[in-house]
């Protein structure tokens, strides 16, 4: 194996495919945005690896409809937005958060995020937000929003020192919303169709702008609905970044026929990887683009692509005696490891950011590589490939190795003596898999392991407990060395086919 030069930020930076890591993100920014974002797993790609948020239920009420949405309640197997397992009262959730916050001391964040829309509950939600700031004041507090309530809101907000503000939006054309929102409901009246979608929309575009001047960074949601809105949010990209939003995060529309929305029932497919890939990519430019984002349900508790919602139960909460100081001090000294940990994998490899270029290997026609990442957090591959619920999707190409997002599998090893009995688990594993060509884990089994390499995906073993970054660019250096890449991709897969 070729030794690996590496470089620092200076030869960092975005492209219009986005940038090459998320140190090289933020660097840019003022010393007090840093700080807020540093340890917020949302607002961080790196800091998601290493940070836990929670979201709780309070907010039953909606003042819109969407046609995606299909707010179901002890639905525990599912994992989008406006589901929860149980509805909290103010007093319910701020003890909750409190046995979460003691019990997982890696948790920063508390969002409200539903069921319905947080503004469209303001009572419950400032109530819960008031008690926290007083009982828990080391937690970051954060709304997500359709936005129809918000210029009203924005002061209340500022009063409760909530620095992170996420709204949904999904179009900034009328004619498009109309396709999406079959309603909203106004100064006490249900208006439908466009009328309704440019209220929507003017109310979005009003808040956002108030928070933006008020230093409230924003992060806007947008859901691409193929056929529907594809083509449209990249001006929508463009308008929220005119006025100030810090981060976009374009997801991918939730729309199985069992779940019982509009858009799911009438058919109406989701995006493919690809599909949502390129979007982003030209959603990218200067704006920072979440691709780390899980659709988190309202209720969820953990690491994002984890849910432990199930072990802080209201009933399993009322059972606990909390010591919150001592916690608070538990939890700060706990976050003082984990940046000492973030730290001296910096100090490691120089930065995270490794740009491929400077190997002193290069093949005129060298092209990017997509690698599976198998890991359970902290920024490094310590997963087991029958363990993963998802694998982390990382492009390498000659100028830098990039975050592309996330890919949910069904979980190949359940344990006993053998792992996938199902061939058909292990089958669906690798379509979902397909576009990589290289998985990532700390261990894997013979079975899966000849399998992968016959679908012409090359299982990896050999970076156990290294840095993300790190490994990738280590394992695309070594297939250029190789000549892996001396043919086209294509090529390739059908070689391994053969």
């Amino acid at each position: 194996m070729m030794e690996l030069p590496v470089v620092g930020q200076e030869q960092g930076g975005c492209s219009s495919s986005g940038c090459g890591s998320n140190s090289d993100q933020l660097s840019h920014l003022p010393e007090n945005i840093r700080d807020k974002v540093k340890d917020h797993p949302c607002y961080s790609e790196e800091a998601h690896h290493h940070y836990a948020r929670m979201h709780v239920a309070v907010a039953p009420a909606c003042n819109i409809q969407c046609h995606y949405c299909n707010r179901k309640y002890d639905c525990a197997n599912e994992s989008r937005p406006g589901v929860v397992s149980e509805l909290l009262t103010p007093d319910q959730a701020v003890k909750k958060v409190m046995a979460v916050a003691a019990n997982i001391p890696q948790m920063t964040v508390l969002g409200i995020a539903g069921p319905g829309d947080p503004l469209a509950n303001p009572e419950r939600t400032f109530e819960t937000f008031r008690q926290l700031t007083e009982k828990a004041p080391d937690i970051k507090l954060c709304v997500s929003t359709n936005g129809l309530s918000l210029p009203d809101q924005v002061e209340e907000l500022c009063k409760h020192n909530i620095d992170h503000v996420t709204i949904t939006i999904n179009c900034v054309d009328p004619e498009v919303g109309a396709k999406i929102y079959p309603w909203i409901f106004w100064n006490n009246r249900r208006i439908k169709g466009r009328k309704g979608a440019k209220i929507l929309i003017e109310q979005q575009q009003k808040g956002l702008e108030m928070l933006t001047e008020r230093g409230i960074l924003v992060k806007v949601n947008s859901v691409m609905i193929p056929g529907v809105n594809d083509e449209h949010l990249e001006e929508v990209s463009k308008v929220v970044k005119a006025k100030g939003a810090f981060l976009h995060n374009v997801m991918p529309l939730i729309a199985e026929a069992e779940h019982g929305t509009f858009f799911g029932v009438m058919g109406q497919r989701g995006p493919t990887h690809d599909e949502l890939q390129t979007l982003q990519d030209k959603c990218a430019g200067d704006m920072n683009m979440m691709r780390h984002c899980r659709q988190c349900r309202a209720d969820a508790v953990g690491m994002l692509g984890e849910d432990r919602g199930d072990e802080f139960t209201m009933d399993k909460v009322e059972m606990m005696d909390i010591d919150y100081e001592a916690a608070m001090q538990k939890r700060a000294d706990y976050q003082a490891s984990i940046e000492a940990t973030r730290d001296a994998q910096k100090n490691n490899t120089g930065e995270s950011f490794i740009a491929l270029s400077s190997i002193g290997v290069r093949k005129k026609e060298t092209r990017p590589v997509l690698m599976a990442i198998a890991t359970t957090g902290g920024g490094v591959i310590n997963q087991h490939f029958g363990h993963a619920k998802e694998f982390l999707i990382y492009e390498a190409s000659p100028t830098d190795v990039r975050f592309i997002g996330h890919r949910k599998v069904d979980l190949y090893c359940t344990g006993g003596d053998t792992c996938g009995d199902a061939e058909t688990t292990l089958q669906k594993i690798i379509r979902t898999l397909d576009g990589c060509e290289a998985v990532l884990c700390s261990k894997i089994g013979y079975e899966p392991w000849e399998q992968l390499e016959q679908a012409g995906i090359q299982p990896n073993g050999e970076h156990a407990m290294e840095p993300i970054e790190q490994a990738v660019a280590a394992v695309y250096a070594e297939m250029i060395e190789n000549g892996v890449l001396d043919t086209p991709k294509e090529n390739h897969e059908l070689q391994a086919s053969a």
